[in-house]
């Protein structure tokens, strides 16, 4: 790892940072931008978000920690937690390229080969090569290691059939990361998984878009009929892909930091719920003048407080030694919960411009809470359920015994 910053570099670091975002942050595209990696459903919106993490990339700002034979930085990760600071106070774009970045990047960097990281890391940060994933499937939504997509050996390559569901970005990537079954002999259900890094462009690979409750196509179904990829995009051995879905779902319930920085979900503006509060009003008065509306509304306010300034701590071994995980794995259930409350909460007190959604013109702020409301929930389910959450809290952080 490169050597720690001075405060002199890092202050030094922000300020360039801080010049070049304040320059290059797109403030209104002329369209609607997508809050959330879910929801990218139009080509304007697709192209657009790859351009803007190409350039966040190319100017330094995107993967400044990843190693520099690969594509990245080369730099103290302090440095890009930096560019995120900045890139959130300018109020940037999502980072479009969420499960590559986020996930698939620092599981290769962790546990892939050298070949695995010279082929992909570059174009992940590049958005040259966009990637989704392929976990959920119709039958076994939550119940992961009972995954049925079929990968049969034949030669040089493996033969898919089955199909993946709510695949975010899936009619656009060019790689998944692929939980899939290839024997149904061991000691239980998870011992014939395997792990794939698969092309998306294979014969035999269909994509079908799915609507959303809001209106947009942010998921896709897939296909697999007869689909052959190579051998070599298997990851590990075969019967490893259980060990290695798990150690991807610790980047995506953010057990493990996301060193290649941005973001992939506009964080909610509490501020912003705070003024549409004040706006409003009830029997013609202020809402926040009402004691009860106004109790809630600082409730939020310190959970936010206490989300993120837990965030920081976790990072402080001495104060986490008695339950070092305890907090990085609450946080997904904490966080998301939470922003679904909040935004059903500014549904509240919109009064009769409460029943209005995007584009209408009596709709408040264009439907932005409503949109927000709606999509909230697509992230108390994906990376694992809020339920399931609560039993990988109660088990690995508090020691109950395992659920039936």
């Amino acid at each position: 790892m490169a050597t720690r910053p001075t405060a002199a570099e890092l202050a030094d670091y922000e300020a360039q940072a801080d010049a070049w975002f304040r320059e290059n942050t797109p403030k209104d595209p002329g369209f609607m931008l997508p809050l959330t990696f879910m929801e990218v459903s139009t080509d304007q919106q697709f192209e657009f978000l790859c351009a803007w993490q190409r350039k966040v990339y190319e100017a330094g700002y995107l993967g400044a920690s990843w190693p520099t034979e690969y594509g990245g930085g080369g730099m103290h990760p302090d440095f890009q937690r930096i560019a995120t600071k900045v890139m959130k106070k300018y109020d940037g774009p999502i980072m479009l390229n969420a499960i590559g970045i986020g996930w698939a990047g620092p599981l290769i960097l962790d546990i892939g080969s050298e070949e695995e990281k010279k082929k992909y890391i570059k174009g992940m940060l590049s958005a040259e090569d966009i990637w989704c994933q392929g976990f959920s499937e119709p039958e076994n939504g939550s119940d992961l290691g009972n995954a049925q997509l079929k990968a049969v050996r034949d030669g040089d390559e493996y033969v898919l059939n089955g199909s993946k569901i709510w695949t975010s970005l899936g009619d656009r990537a060019k790689y998944m990361i692929l939980l899939a079954r290839t024997s149904n002999e061991g000691p239980n259900k998870y011992a014939g998984l395997s792990f794939f890094l698969a092309p998306m462009h294979a014969p035999g690979i269909e994509t079908r878009r799915i609507k959303k409750l809001t209106g947009e196509y942010g998921f896709v179904q897939c296909f697999f009929t007869d689909a052959r990829i190579p051998a070599e995009c298997l990851m590990g051995k075969e019967g490893d892909g259980w060990q290695i879905a798990m150690k991807t779902l610790e980047y995506e319930r953010g057990a493990k930091v996301n060193l290649a920085g941005g973001y992939f979900l506009k964080e909610l503006d509490a501020m912003g719920v705070v003024e549409l509060a004040r706006q409003s009003q009830r029997g013609g008065k202020a809402l926040l003048d009402d004691p009860v509306m106004k109790d809630r509304m600082i409730d939020f306010m310190i959970d936010i407080q206490a989300l993120n300034l837990n965030n920081q701590r976790r990072r402080m071994g001495p104060l986490v030694q008695d339950r070092p995980m305890g907090l990085a794995l609450m946080n997904k259930l904490a966080r998301t919960e939470m922003i679904r409350e909040l935004t059903e909460f500014s549904l509240s007190f919109q009064g009769t411009r409460g029943g209005y959604y995007v584009d209408d013109p009596c709709a408040v702020d264009n439907g932005y809470w409503h949109r927000s409301y709606l999509n909230s929930f697509s992230a108390t389910i994906g990376g694992g359920t809020s339920e399931i959450q609560r039993n990988i809290v109660a088990e690995h952080v508090l020691g109950l015994p395992k659920g039936r």
